[in-house]
């Protein structure tokens, strides 16, 4: 029988919030670690993916064997309409499936902070309701073009790409809304001190995370 699955490339970046919300609708979410070497499911096992942020880039084939793969499953799915989340690296990945160009930015853009919806984003199921701007956590120094037929929904004054929909069922968030006050210990643990974003900015990304979350639980996952 075929179930979610989310993709995990390193051990700090796990589903979070991602995985409370998709419980509590009813969704079992188990993850496939692939630094570990687990191997990926095949695309008729796969009812939905989450795939999470990582520190390699979406074309690091050489130093990670996985990603190849990953990214053929990822257009399987594509092709399938299966429903597909993609945060940070998985946003990467999910444009690098769909035929885009991914690479290395100017900057880097590390912290909390927020993007601005689109007009696209403001009419948008999942972001639409948002606020606007919209606080995040940023964390990344790749990024992507946005693949043909993509609609932008949200930029930021460094990145034009911040999110994108694919089709129906397909959205990519190049930022964290699914970190919270309870992450900070490992925030302070792996990101640069000077950017560690505050329990107080956490706290405002999780406000706003939560329902964005359970937004696109009920888009990807209609009951």
């Amino acid at each position: 029988m075929a179930s979610w699955w989310c993709l995990q490339h390193e051990p700090h970046e796990g589903p979070a919030m991602v995985a409370e919300v998709w419980a509590a609708h009813g969704i079992d979410l188990p993850v496939v670690r692939l630094d570990l070497g687990e191997a990926l499911p095949a695309v008729d096992d796969v009812a939905g993916l989450v795939v999470m942020g990582g520190e390699m880039g979406a074309l690091d084939d050489d130093d990670c064997a996985f990603l190849a793969p990953e990214r053929a499953l990822i257009a399987a799915c594509l092709v399938a309409d299966r429903p597909i989340l993609g945060v940070c690296l998985g946003a990467q990945l999910l444009a690098a499936a769909a035929g885009a160009a991914v690479y290395r930015g100017p900057r880097g853009e590390v912290g909390s902070g927020t993007v601005a919806l689109t007009p696209a984003g403001r009419a948008d199921p999942v972001l639409g309701p948002a606020p606007d701007p919209l606080p995040v956590v940023h964390w990344h120094h790749d990024t992507f073009d946005l693949p043909d037929g993509a609609v932008l929904l949200a930029s930021s004054e460094r990145y034009a790409h911040q999110a994108y929909r694919l089709g129906a069922h397909a959205y990519g968030l190049q930022f964290h809304v699914e970190l919270g006050p309870t992450d900070l210990a490992k925030l302070e643990e792996q990101m640069n001190p000077d950017r560690v974003p505050t329990r107080e900015a956490l706290e405002e990304v999780a406000a706003a995370g939560r329902p964005l979350l359970e937004r696109l639980a009920d888009v990807l996952n209609p009951a």
